[in-house]
């Protein structure tokens, strides 16, 4: 009971930090009040670089040492997608050894392919968790403070929405004692909606469950078009962040994203009194991986 009143009361004190924010920020002469207090360190997103290791172009076991030789940023963020087939001691300690060589903090385990959190039977869902747990124990080994999970389910909204929190809180106890956050990304389907995932959090109700706002990830149904305002929805997931994913796809000549405002989108961010990670997640075609990457780091500093 303890657990969930302290989970309760950081849910009620962010959410206080953000309706006070908002309301300073509207005073006449305070619109730029947020700017003058921002902190945030950078860090980058392996799946930035997913074409370039996917192809063989670089060894994905080299992504520290090419996050700081060649983009100069000190946090990184894994994708088990890249270490899938290969998951060992050894291979934690090759990439720990690189990250510590670079200077580089690990940071997040992001997690896919492992089963839906929040499926129909209780069976299921603890089969979901126990695929979990190798990569938690890698995440814990590399020293990240979180692992990346999907709220994949099935059901009515309501179904989902105690489906997932089940399996979330079934994850969230394995890695409590591991000293891991168990996150959950914007990433389609239901998770897409923010008002549903913000419900699935107090419904989870514990300290170490929480959100992955993504800046870009608010498509609902692909079929139909359906999707999340993205500003609404990073403002209603932020009260639950413990990693922020910066998602950018092109760039006009002044450096600028042109389909989503930077600016107001670390407007509201920092609005929350977040002060952490903000991950460069550059998944788009008119610049190269390199360019895209630099593009988006630049304008995150030049918001700092």
């Amino acid at each position: 009971m303890d657990r969930l009143n302290t989970g309760r009361r950081q849910f009620l004190k962010q959410a206080a930090i953000l309706t006070t924010a908002a309301a300073v920020s509207a005073l006449p002469g305070c619109g730029n009040l947020t700017v003058s207090r921002r902190h945030f360190d950078i860090s980058l997103a392996q799946w930035s670089l997913h074409r370039r290791f996917f192809s063989g172009e670089a060894n994905p076991d080299e992504f520290a040492t090419i996050t700081r030789d060649e983009f100069d940023i000190g946090g990184v963020e894994y994708v088990n997608q890249f270490y899938k087939d290969r998951l060992s001691d050894a291979l934690i300690n090759t990439l720990k050894t690189r990250a510590d060589n670079a200077g580089v903090r690990s940071l997040l385990m992001m997690i896919d392919g492992e089963g839906a959190i929040g499926a129909a039977s209780e069976a299921q869902r603890q089969q979901t968790v126990d695929n979990h747990k190798k990569w938690a124990d890698a995440a814990r080994q590399l020293g990240c403070h979180s692992i990346r999970v999907n709220a994949q389910s099935e059901g009515s909204y309501d179904e989902q929405r105690e489906r997932a929190a089940d399996g979330l809180v079934k994850l969230a106890e394995y890695c409590d004692p591991l000293g891991l956050n168990v996150i959950v990304e914007n990433h389609g389907g239901l998770s897409s909606n923010a008002r549903w995932l913000s419900q699935v959090m107090e419904t989870a109700h514990h300290p170490r469950v929480g959100t992955l706002p993504d800046f870009g990830n608010f498509v609902i149904d692909r079929d139909t078009g359906e999707s999340y305002d993205r500003y609404q929805g990073v403002r209603e997931l932020m009260p639950y962040a413990k990693a922020v994913s910066a998602k950018s796809y092109a760039f006009n000549e002044q450096g600028q994203e042109t389909s989503i405002d930077f600016p107001r989108m670390m407007d509201i961010v920092m609005a929350t009194g977040y002060s952490g990670w903000v991950g460069v997640e550059y998944e788009g075609e008119k610049h190269s991986e390199a360019e895209g990457i630099r593009l988006t780091r630049d304008l995150l500093r030049s918001l700092r």
